[in-house]
């Protein structure tokens, strides 16, 4: 494979980490590439991977099989990822291009740009999942139609460019670029602001009431189901913006209380009105 020109088709790609995400990515560009190697520290995980046909080659030591890879895919939680850039230089001696998909990135993008000249790196995200994670959740349209935030770096070639849109492509997915201070940003408030919210949903909650819970109370509080070693590492690594995040939810939770507080119902659905209208402009109807 020449150093200018990337086919997918002709690929050898490592993904480190096959849950949900992992997995699903897996699924998804089975038989778009050359070789598909999963890397886990799971064993039973591993064992589903290969029984299911889900990747070529599988073992729990990067050392065995990410040598081999063109193109190396970071699929973990957040500090993991973090780990194995530093790991990666003493793992890998050829040139290859390194992708993540971290939910933060700010912290994944300095890593990479202390990377030896010999990888190509790229941070990415995909705007998709659900709070049922594992390898056994994975589903190969998960991509599909889903927003893939990319935060390439100064180093980033035109051939990473090119891979990684062409690995979007294959997902259905639809690629958006930005840079990695704006993406954590934005992601504090459409998505960790999400999941803090729906966890102190669910910890408000009486646990005597849930024979009366309905869909309401269900899609408010579902992120409350992600595991916390998924989360923790998301919300460290983007304290800052999470904690701005929360004090503007926290301002809004005022007023809504004021004007109940003062019986003051006027503005109560004045406010109410204004939500419906942003929620509506939010969402595309």
């Amino acid at each position: 494979m020449s150093e200018s020109d990337f086919k997918l088709a002709e690929s050898k790609i490592a993904i480190v980490g096959l849950g949900l995400m992992g997995g699903s990515l897996a699924l998804a560009l089975r038989g778009k590439c050359a070789t598909l190697y999963g890397i886990d520290p799971h064993l039973p995980t591993l064992e589903l991977a290969l029984s299911q046909h889900i990747v070529d080659y599988a073992n729990s030591d990067p050392a065995k099989l990410l040598p081999e890879a063109d193109l190396v895919i970071l699929s973990a939680p957040v500090p993991a990822i973090l780990t194995l850039l530093e790991q990666l230089p003493s793992l890998m001696s050829k040139p290859c291009i390194v992708m993540d998909l971290g939910s933060t990135k700010k912290l994944i993008v300095e890593s990479m740009s202390r990377l030896p000249e010999r990888f190509d790196p790229i941070g990415g995200h995909p705007i998709c999942g659900k709070e049922k994670l594992s390898l056994a959740n994975a589903e190969r349209t998960l991509y599909y139609a889903a927003p893939f935030l990319l935060t390439p770096l100064e180093r980033t070639s035109a051939r990473a460019l090119s891979a990684v849109g062409q690995i979007i492509e294959a997902l259905g997915a639809k690629a958006k670029i930005l840079n990695a201070t704006e993406h954590d940003q934005v992601l504090a408030s459409t998505s960790h602001l999400p999941y803090l919210l729906s966890s102190a949903l669910a910890l408000a909650m009486p646990q005597d009431v849930s024979s009366f819970i309905g869909s309401g109370f269900k899609s408010v509080s579902r992120l409350a189901g992600t595991p916390s070693s998924m989360m923790l590492g998301v919300l460290q690594s983007n304290r800052e913006n999470v904690l701005n995040s929360l004090s503007g939810f926290q301002n809004q939770l005022t007023e809504l209380e004021t004007a109940l507080l003062n019986e003051d119902y006027f503005s109560l659905e004045t406010i109410l009105n204004h939500s419906r209208s942003s929620y509506q402009n939010l969402i595309g109807n």
